[in-house]
């Protein structure tokens, strides 16, 4: 397993297409995220994202991967952090 650190205090930053912000990053990202949630017992999730192209793109392999960790995940759509934030309560 790899040492490295993605999260920041802003989330995980990069240029897209260029590691690690790659739609197989995030594939693989959703089913760890979604593994270890399942284990806490959540089994939803909402995705939510900003206005730029490639979040089509990272949220559907974000999806992806929650699915094959056994999570449904729903699309909010583009909107601001707080409202997401207000959607998952």
């Amino acid at each position: 397993m790899s040492n490295r650190k993605y999260f920041g205090t802003d989330g995980i930053r990069g240029r897209v297409g260029n590691a690690p912000i790659t739609p197989d990053f995030v594939l693989k990202l959703g089913w760890a995220a979604g593994k270890v949630l399942a284990r806490h017992g959540s089994r939803k999730i909402i995705i939510g994202k900003d206005t730029r192209i490639s979040g089509y793109m990272l949220e559907s392999a974000l999806e992806a991967g929650l699915a094959a960790a056994g999570l449904s995940a729903s699309f909010a759509g583009p909107m601001r952090t707080p409202a997401v934030a207000e959607l998952a309560r």
